[in-house]
């Protein structure tokens, strides 16, 4: 393997030392800029031309992706409304930037929550957190929250303990609870959450696991793209439902694009379907 394929096993772009430490001295990184395999950036940075554009331009600016650019990097859940525009990390006692004047890159100067290792150009998932809480909206910002949970299998508790800079991160922090199957289900969750109804989430009826029980009698399932996209998923899912049914429970099922996209239609469901006592044991 040469230098160039190395790099290409780490998005196309190391710091020099990095690749001294594999085994890419200072001669052999000398030939591959001279042949044009690699070329340098910022002088410590060694990338190939295809190379991840992101990476390449926190190195180029000597910062670090960060908050909602570390997110999708992550494939955090992040609802469709949230920008996507880059989003870099820098140290708030370095130089500016040097962003073109065109340039939309979101450019943090917030002091590290947990600092991410040294020679890394992506940040801590805890400095991101921490970032994201004051970029989006609250609801984003749980959204996301809760998917980084799941994707980073990071402890709620361990979260709860961190020494959080802002309010917002601190609420975000205390009103999580890592039960969330999807982002789906966090954003049905936060928006019913206000209406003082106890609402629990993933428990088990009739030996399959629900995504939202509201109250005592009614359950609200979320089929997202991935996990009901199947004829035998749905299948099973009429199947469960029907149980519950016979159980005695009221069963509300809605898909990605009611959720997303008609929002006030589910809503005016669910708030018809408690108007009516179906939360309520018989």
């Amino acid at each position: 393997m040469d230098i160039s394929e190395w790099l290409g096993t780490r998005d196309g772009i190391a710091h020099r030392e990095t690749a001294t430490s594999a085994g890419f001295g200072a001669s052999a990184q000398r030939q591959a800029i001279a042949a044009g395999a690699v070329s340098v950036v910022r002088r410590q940075w060694l990338a190939t031309d295809s190379a991840d554009s992101l990476l390449v331009k926190a190195a180029s600016t000597g910062a670090r992706v960060s908050c909602i650019s570390l997110a999708r990097r992550n494939g955090w859940w992040i609802p469709e409304e949230v920008d996507e525009k880059p989003h870099l990390w820098v140290n708030p006692h370095a130089r500016a930037p040097q962003l073109a004047e065109d340039d939309d890159t979101v450019v943090h100067w917030r002091r590290s929550i947990a600092p991410a290792p040294a020679r890394q150009l992506v940040d801590s998932p805890e400095n991101a957190l921490a970032h994201i809480s004051g970029c989006v909206t609250r609801e984003s910002a749980l959204v996301i929250w809760e998917s980084a949970v799941r994707r980073e299998r990071l402890s709620v508790d361990a979260l709860r303990r961190v020494r959080w800079t802002s309010v917002a991160a601190r609420e975000c922090a205390q009103s999580i609870n890592g039960l969330s199957d999807s982002g789906l289900e966090t954003l049905v969750l936060v928006r019913l959450t206000p209406w003082g109804i106890p609402i629990r989430q993933q428990i088990v009826l009739a030996g399959h696991r629900v995504d939202l029980l509201i109250g005592e009698r009614l359950v609200v399932q979320i089929d997202g793209f991935a996990n009901h996209s199947t004829s035998a998923q749905r299948t099973q899912d009429v199947a469960n439902d029907a149980e519950l049914i016979l159980r005695g429970y009221t069963v509300l099922r809605f898909t990605y694009a009611q959720v997303i996209h008609d929002w006030p239609s589910v809503e005016r469901t669910i708030a018809r379907a408690i108007a009516a006592g179906a939360h309520r044991a018989a």
